[in-house]
């Protein structure tokens, strides 16, 4: 039996939605997809006999989603600070709480007219330095991932978005930098921060997810242990380092960033109120 129903002639395109079993917002998202409409246009059309194309599409697509996929690799894209993202398995699914680790590097930008070099550190989809780099024409963005396909993601995208141009390193960290590279204003990054262990692995979308950028070590903290003393050659005097970290990682990360002689250190919250940001700044 189908998962759906859906490749059975005369079924409309409210009964394909119904049928699905999945949550209302889901179910229309992979619909518009799979039909090529927006959602005033099914609103309108929804009694009518959908296209039994259209319906297979939405059928392959529901049986995804209710494997555990998460509905950004189903649709291939997702939102991000009011822009459109091409993701793949290749790359994390961007979450809405990144969107205030860039808000916190715009917020620190020098004053003056110079060109504000950036850094981030495990790009991904690009979503983090793509943003940063549409910001404004200050903007000069280096990006570093050790896979070669989220490098291939996130090249892509930018040429989608019409970013202006961004300099891919592949390698690990700083490591991926050419000999030489003059430092930087800003340093940021979303490294992975979960434990081997940890139980959100149990969640079955996050099995989808590619997880060498979801877990660090058995406590979750090596990757922001290796950044946070490195940053310091690679960042100018009065520059910031922004790592978003786990809701329970402000204090470890605050200390790391202390120990390794960061000034002003503190902790942002998300829109949950739970730390999500903690950033330092360069002496001098």
């Amino acid at each position: 039996m189908s998962v759906v129903g859906g490749g059975l002639p005369g079924s409309t395109w409210d009964e394909l939605l119904a049928a699905s079993q999945l949550p209302r917002l889901d179910a229309r998202a992979l619909l518009e997809q799979a039909c090529g409409q927006r959602r005033e246009w099914l609103l309108a059309h929804g009694d009518e006999p959908a296209t039994r194309a259209a319906a297979d599409r939405f059928e392959q697509m529901v049986a995804r989603r209710r494997a555990g996929e998460p509905l950004a690799y189903v649709l291939g894209h997702r939102e991000f600070h009011g822009r459109r993202f091409t993701v793949n398995p290749s790359v994390l699914v961007p979450r809405p709480e990144t969107e205030g680790l860039v808000d916190a590097a715009l917020q620190r930008l020098p004053d003056g007219t110079q060109a504000v070099p950036v850094l981030e550190l495990g790009t991904g989809s690009g979503v983090i330095a793509i943003t940063l780099a549409l910001s404004g024409p200050r903007m000069r963005v280096v990006a570093t991932d050790i896979s070669a396909d989220a490098l291939r993601v996130a090249q892509g995208n930018a040429h989608a978005l019409g970013a202006p141009h961004i300099d891919w390193h592949q390698g690990s960290w700083f490591d991926a930098l050419p000999a030489q590279t003059p430092r930087f204003s800003l340093i940021v990054s979303n490294p992975p921060y979960l434990a081997d262990d940890d139980p959100h692995f149990a969640d079955p979308a996050l099995r989808h997810e590619p997880r060498g950028a979801l877990a660090c070590g058995p406590n979750g903290m090596e990757a922001i242990e290796h950044i946070v003393p490195a940053a310091r050659a690679h960042l100018l005097p009065g520059g910031w380092l922004l790592l978003e970290h786990g809701a329970l990682q402000g204090r470890s990360t605050r200390d790391v960033l202390e120990h390794s002689g960061f000034e002003a250190v503190h902790t942002l919250p998300d829109l949950q109120g739970l730390d999500r940001v903690t950033l330092g700044r360069q002496p001098g």
